[in-house]
């Protein structure tokens, strides 16, 4: 059983740390990512993200700890690891007077990519990317969402286990990024994804699982559907009430840590629950209500944003060090 789990995970970082002299841009970092799964990699300017990606790819060598890319250390063996990998820079750097097809055809030169393998990989990645209206077309003459579509068939076409992704939906516009979106989850139907991003709804929405970096070290890691229990204190309830005694009732309640007063609309109170546990209070306040003649016009719970648990998990840490 244990085995079959091992091979399983494509990446397995293990107490990795790289410094660049005094500066210790990574510290003791470790994590394992399986095959299938779609991670987001996120972490404010300068928390070591960038260092981590040039560490699985073989740029950087670790000072310490070790990188296995499908059980292989990337270090003892990084030509091997190399091409296990698919990689979409930042900035996608492309070769503008090509056609997508000579770009194309360039990048299986470059990885040896030979006979029916190489038509088969091309066909294959021509058709997953959707570049076959433009595939005779000058990269120059096409849109942003077009060009990262080249860049990811490039990073893809020798069939690599692992995809890295730094902001992929990066200067595209709403309808590009929700193509984009749908690529990405296609893509990692069978392999493993990585994706770095400032834009937390593409880590919504596109991800299953997210890692939090700052200052080096990682500071979560967790299914998005999840994250939010590593904040309990960023729950909270939106109520909208008539009644009498209705702050104080509801500091009562056992899950409860405060209670915000919100602007009144029209003769209705509104305050805004935090809450300090994991228990739903509300049928509880439905209770209450109801026993102390209440009246109830609104109540839920207010969803958080990624964007609210990455501030508490980075900025707030940083004030608190």
């Amino acid at each position: 059983m244990s085995s079959e789990t091992n091979t399983e995970i494509t990446i397995n970082v293990k107490d990795v740390s790289k410094g660049f002299g005094p500066h210790k841009a990574v510290r003791n970092l470790s994590f394992a990512v399986k095959k299938g799964e779609i991670v987001g990699f996120l972490g404010p300017n300068g928390a070591g993200k960038t260092t981590t990606m040039r560490l699985l790819t073989s740029y950087y060598t670790p000072d310490s700890g070790q990188i296995l890319i499908n059980g292989t250390d990337n270090t003892e063996n990084d030509l091997e690891t190399r091409r296990s990998i698919g990689y979409l820079p930042e900035n996608n750097p492309l070769y503008e007077d090509l056609l997508v097809s000579e770009y194309l055809d360039f990048v299986a030169d470059l990885r040896g990519l030979r006979g029916s393998d190489r038509k088969s990989n091309l066909d294959q990645t021509i058709s997953e990317t959707g570049l076959s209206d433009v595939y005779y077309r000058p990269i120059s003459e096409l849109s942003k969402g077009y060009h990262q579509r080249v860049g990811l068939a490039g990073a893809i076409l020798h069939k690599p286990a692992i995809l890295i992704l730094d902001e992929p939906t990066e200067g595209l516009d709403p309808n590009q990024r929700l193509s984009m979106r749908d690529l990405i989850r296609s893509l990692g139907k069978d392999r493993t994804v990585l994706v770095t991003t400032h834009v937390m709804q593409e880590v919504e929405n596109t991800c299953e699982r997210v890692l939090v970096i700052n200052k080096g070290e990682l500071v979560a890691d967790s299914p998005v559907d999840d994250i939010l229990q590593l904040t309990p204190g960023l729950r909270r309830i939106y109520v909208e009430i008539e009644g009498a005694e209705i702050e104080s009732g509801l500091s009562e309640l056992g899950s409860v840590e405060s209670v915000e007063r919100l602007d009144p609309i029209n003769n209705r109170k509104r305050y805004r629950v935090n809450l300090s546990g994991s228990s739903d209070p509300r049928p509880e306040i439905f209770k209450i209500a109801t026993q102390k003649g209440w009246v109830l016009w609104e109540l839920h719970e207010e969803r958080m944003r990624l964007e609210d648990v990455f501030h508490t998990l980075t900025v707030a840490n940083q004030e608190n060090n």
